[in-house]
């Protein structure tokens, strides 16, 4: 390699510092927020290396705890379907045998949970919570894998590692810092919206029976002829929908921190199965130019009017576990589990999550977590799949030859399945990039969010901001209430003058405001006082 100084920029490469960011490898990092795609809105390619690197490694971070929805409840039940999706017959949308006939049951299994937090935290936290549910159809296993929320805080996969870090308990301390998650999500614009509707009561649910569900990713559906349309799913509870503001959750922590999974337990035991009516909005297959959001993008709605919510079914939940470990622990979900009718979308976060989702269970349960009873499809199963942790049958063909573990093969081996419905063949043409969706207005739904709001639902919102965020540096407060003020006048407004009044208090009460090390979990209030009062209150005790 030449010394010679005319020749530096001529073998120059990507420029590094001492804190410049490199994967595993020693390759520097030149792009941290988006996957490499087709196009900025197109599929994203296997060769990601480092986003694989990335989220792989993240899969693997804790043992054996879920990474994200430790803490969980669930329950069997079953689905029921209308034979139509709105007026029209489901077969006009997809062919999935689930959907077709009026009165079709499905057997299914739930898991609700907190995303954030460990495997024995609160109920009652600020956090979206998790609804996921794995259908057992006769076509093999679908999991609808969502949040109670429609939304998320960001738009592509490369960065969902880096929001959990920022959200989950500091890596020092081990205490869940409000400075950390807002220096996130002030850097991450496009999670504006969201923070909007968790920081409202949305954001703690009264219950598990008592919030909606979202698949919050776009899929597609496929009818016979091979044409796909774009869907949403949404769980509507027939309970209705319920949420907490922050004085109602302390005062319940206070005397039980698992009253959603008790509630759920219960009501079932006593013969109240609640109740969900799955909706779908559907949108025509493409961009769709003529909208002011990408509808790839999960940090938008769809809007109702537009897209209306059609009726496709119910669900029931009738049967508690009766193992919780051996069901609600180790039921495993994944984005890619569809059955023949149902397709993915060019949706940045659900290609991610469609490699992350399984990865992590394999990582978490073992590589044969579908041989498990509450994994396993409820029909034939016929896999050349061999070895493995904790394997325990052979799931192969009645009458295979058992030599035989590999396709093709003319020797009694399995065969491939013939395809009936015609395959659906997306067009898929553009450069490889690493970029950002064109549309990508990060605050007009959050202010469309905060208009629809009742107002003591806003009230709730600006004292839950001001709370967490007077904590914070000026800097990053400056971040969230431009954000604010670009949502809605008003909501920057009140918050400015919240996050003012809040430092005028500290002044005069001489605290520190936005002080170093002041560590504070989302929501939490006076958290330094209450360590004082447990000394200054607690008796004290003789030895024995």
């Amino acid at each position: 390699m030449t010394n010679d100084p005319s020749n530096q920029d001529k073998y120059q490469t990507n420029i590094e510092n001492d804190d410049t960011l490199t994967n595993r490898q020693g390759h520097p990092i030149t792009n941290n927020q988006n996957i490499r795609t087709v196009g900025n809105s197109g599929p994203a390619t296997l060769e990601n290396y480092d986003f694989i690197e990335k989220i792989s490694h993240f899969d693997r971070e804790k043992v054996p705890e879920r990474i994200v929805h430790a803490r969980g409840a669930g329950a069997h039940g079953y689905f029921e379907a209308y034979g139509t999706i709105g007026d029209d017959p489901a077969s006009k949308y997809t062919r999935a045998k689930l959907f077709q006939e009026k009165g079709k049951k499905t057997p299914v299994f739930v898991r609700f949970s907190t995303v954030v937090h460990g495997l024995h935290s609160p109920e009652t936290v600020r956090d979206p919570r998790g609804f996921a549910v794995k259908f057992y159809t006769e076509d093999g296993n679908w999991d609808l894998v969502g949040n109670n929320l429609k939304i998320f805080f960001i738009r592509d996969a490369m960065k969902f590692p880096d929001m959990i870090h920022a959200f989950r308990p500091d890596p020092v301390t081990n205490i869940q810092d409000a400075r950390r998650f807002f220096d996130f999500c002030a850097n991450s614009p496009e999670s504006f919206h969201m923070v909007t509707l968790v920081y409202s009561p949305w954001g703690i649910p009264a219950n598990y029976r008592m919030m909606q569900g979202s698949g919050v990713n776009t899929y597609k559906m496929v009818n016979n002829e091979g044409k796909a349309v774009l869907v949403k799913y949404h769980w509507e509870p027939k309970q209705g929908i319920k949420n907490l503001t922050v004085k109602e959750a302390e005062e319940i922590q206070g005397k039980n921190f698992n009253h959603a999974t008790q509630d759920l337990y219960e009501s079932i035991e006593q013969g109240d199965y609640p109740e969900w009516e799955l909706f779908v909005q559907i949108m025509e297959d493409g961009p769709h130019p003529e909208l002011d959001f990408d509808p790839l993008d999960d940090t938008k709605l769809w809007p109702n009017d537009k897209f209306p919510w059609l009726p496709v079914g119910r669900m029931v939940l009738n049967k508690n576990p009766e193992n919780f470990h051996n069901e609600v622990e180790q039921v495993a979900f994944g984005t890619g589990v569809l059955v023949d009718g149902l397709d993915f979308s060019d949706d940045k976060m659900l290609q991610g999550r469609t490699f992350s989702y399984s990865d992590t269970q394999r990582y978490r349960v073992g590589a044969n977590y579908l041989q498990l009873p509450i994994n396993a499809a409820k029909k034939r199963v016929a896999t050349n799949q061999e070895g493995g942790q904790l394997r325990y049958y052979n799931d192969k063909a009645p009458g295979q030859n058992l030599h035989v573990n590999y396709e093709p093969s003319s020797m009694g081996g399995l065969k491939e399945a013939k395809q009936v419905g015609k395959e659906y063949t997306p067009m898929i043409q553009g450069e490889l990039v690493r970029e950002s969706i064109e549309r990508n207005d990060n605050t007009k739904q959050a202010g469309e969010t905060y208009r629809n709001f009742e107002q003591w639902e806003k009230d709730e919102l600006i004292n839950n901001l001001v709370n967490d965020l007077s904590i914070c540096p000026q800097e990053i407060q400056d971040k969230m209430i431009a954000l604010a003020e670009q949502a809605d006048e008003e909501y920057g407004r009140r918050l400015r003058e919240g996050l003012q009044e809040k430092a005028k208090q500290a002044r005069n009460n001489k605290e520190e405001f936005a002080e170093e090390f002041n560590p504070r979990p989302l929501g939490a209030k006076d958290g330094k006082k209450v360590i004082d009062d447990v000394i200054n209150r607690a008796r004290n005790s003789k030895p024995y």
